[in-house]
């Protein structure tokens, strides 16, 4: 019952993360006529210079990456692709057609098709599932470099597709505004990939640190740990109470702590990844046996 339940969620995210895609695709970068990305815009080119057939270029291209996205990520990222690409494909034919086309101005669909791709593919990813494709070798780059996020990597693979598909279709305007929508497209798929484990830590700096921990204990049920120190004027024995969270719940921590010792020094950072018990963990793009 869990398995079904879990294939549930998985494909319920798969769906509604195609149908934002498809939304960006079809319904604003299509009618601004904008360079493609990823292996569509390679397979025009193709046919532009060569007179291949977009489709059967586009198998070719796929039929590698396939095998390599196969042994690098293993089977049930593979079939999770496969299945969210034949998704995404019939989304894009028979369901984008259903919503209105946006006809006005080109800078407007361009940064409608970055934040809308980018949201469907954030959700896609986030799943450790792709659309095949260009897809595959962004998964299969995080698997073998897991220290570049997914949002650069998607940007740097598409540039050279962009440039090519501006300069062979002489549409020096498309050419910036598939810029743009590149950039818009990282941007939104790091923050909302990588924002899912961000949040904000606080040092504290206090006399009273197990007391301390407790009240953070006590206001956001988060862990703390106790840090010996020393003042630097008075060389007084000092103890820092270390503490990672949410924002709201930061916000409490801190009226908490300040509440109970008024003497304490406060200091909040920001953290672009927390990971850990009580912190949802994202895995993306992991190489798998």
């Amino acid at each position: 019952m869990n398995k079904t339940k879990e294939l549930m969620v998985q494909m319920m995210w798969e769906l509604v993360g195609s149908i934002f895609v498809a939304i960006g695709i079809y319904n604003f970068a299509v009618q601004a006529k904008f360079p493609m990305t990823g292996f569509s815009g390679i397979s025009i080119i193709f046919y532009r210079l060569f007179h291949i057939p977009i489709g059967f270029s586009t198998i070719l291209l796929n039929i590698p990456v396939a095998i390599l996205c196969y042994k690098l990520l293993g089977k049930k990222f593979f079939i999770r692709s496969i299945r969210c690409m034949i998704v995404s494909s019939l989304i894009i034919d028979y369901v984008a057609p259903l919503f209105p086309v946006y006809q006005g101005d080109r800078l407007l669909s361009a940064l409608c098709t970055g934040v809308f791709g980018g949201i469907g593919y954030a959700m896609i990813y986030t799943r450790n599932s792709s659309t095949g494709g260009s897809d595959f070798i962004i998964m299969a780059v995080k698997a073998l470099r897991p220290h570049l996020s997914l949002g650069n990597i998607a940007f740097l693979s598409d540039v050279g597709i962009i440039l090519v598909g501006g300069i062979l279709f002489k549409d020096v305007d498309g050419m910036i505004y598939g810029m743009i929508v590149n950039l818009l497209f990282a941007v939104v798929v790091d923050k909302m990939i990588y924002g899912l484990n961000s949040g904000k830590v606080a040092f504290i700096v206090t006399k009273q640190g197990k007391r301390i921990c407790q009240v953070i204990d006590e206001t956001s049920q988060r862990g703390s740990t106790i840090l010996n120190a020393q003042g630097g004027y008075k060389q007084d024995d000092m103890q820092v109470v270390m503490c990672a969270c949410n924002s709201k719940e930061m916000y409490q921590v801190r009226k908490a702590v300040q509440e109970e010792d008024p003497e304490s020094f406060f200091v909040v950072v920001e953290s672009h990844e927390v990971h850990g018990e009580g912190f949802k963990m994202t895995n993306i793009g992991e190489a798998q046996s």
